[in-house]
């Protein structure tokens, strides 16, 4: 496929981060991926939210996001492409926020939709830990620009009884396009940020890409398991191109680029009149 062509949407993208990081001026949350969406005609925006909210919080950010983009570009709607947690703040947004009209798609990157197994035995230590970890990661945040981080109520989003209510309270709106992705690391090697989290998760669930499974990610028009050429594997970190390069410059089997992955979403997108 060539991307060279002009793959120009009809609406707006607007890119919603993950948990733990946010959207900065000068380090941008999802590296390459936007510079390059905007060669191909895309016009982007960001989520801007908290980075360790609740969804409730972002979602209403989000809300107030996709309102602001409208009103400045003067289109009907967006399209969302969300990594992680973002995936269910724009949930959010869209089912109990009423945000439906005003959004044509949603694309959630590796996003926890059905919680994890390995959160709900982390979550079995003693809750003074929990509530410990929660305070000092919400201090942490609130350094770097959080409004209102909530990371112990955010933890336990990501059980698999949490994120089933979520589910049910949160259905997919009909007059929207969703479609999900999900990644896995070949080994603990792989990427040197996750080998932990990935090793205990393998020990608990199995494949995973650093902290969550495919099972965990499947979410509605599931377009696969994405994984990376050779030995290399895509990381949680991979998928928002933390390292700004390549995986190979040898192509082969699996994904070279983690780029080359959001620009088969725009051209999907591009065919679907979005």
């Amino acid at each position: 496929m060539s991307w060279e062509e002009d793959y120009t949407l009809k609406y707006p993208v607007l890119m919603v981060h993950g948990m733990g990081f946010r959207d900065n001026k000068y380090i941008n949350y999802w590296g390459r991926i936007p510079a390059e969406l905007e060669k191909m005609g895309c016009t982007i925006f960001y989520g801007n939210q908290d980075s360790n909210a609740t969804v409730e919080t972002n979602g209403e950010h989000i809300k107030k996001r996709i309102e602001e983009i409208l009103q400045e570009t003067g289109a009907d709607k967006v399209n969302i492409i969300a990594h992680s947690k973002g995936g269910l703040d724009s949930r959010y947004a869209i089912s109990t926020l009423g945000m439906g009209d005003m959004v044509a798609s949603l694309t959630t990157m590796s996003t926890p939709h059905h919680g994890s197994k390995t959160v709900d035995l982390l979550l079995k230590l003693p809750d003074f830990l929990v509530r410990f970890a929660g305070f000092c990661t919400d201090c942490c945040f609130r350094l770097v620009g959080d409004k209102n981080p909530e990371s112990y109520k955010t933890f336990h989003l990501f059980t698999t009884k949490v994120a089933a209510e979520f589910n049910r309270k949160n259905p997919d709106v009909e007059k929207v396009y969703y479609q999900s992705y999900a990644f896995v690391m070949k080994n603990p090697f792989s990427d040197i940020f996750m080998w932990l989290p990935n090793l205990v998760v393998g020990l608990i669930e199995g494949e995973n890409d650093g902290l969550l499974t495919p099972e965990a990610v499947k979410w509605t028009n599931f377009k696969g398991i994405y994984r990376g050429v050779g030995r290399r594997g895509i990381s949680h970190c991979d998928e928002i191109d933390i390292r700004r390069r390549r995986f190979s410059k040898k192509n082969g089997d699996g994904v070279t680029d983690i780029v080359d992955v959001y620009k088969d979403v725009v051209h999907e997108l591009h065919k679907r009149g979005f």
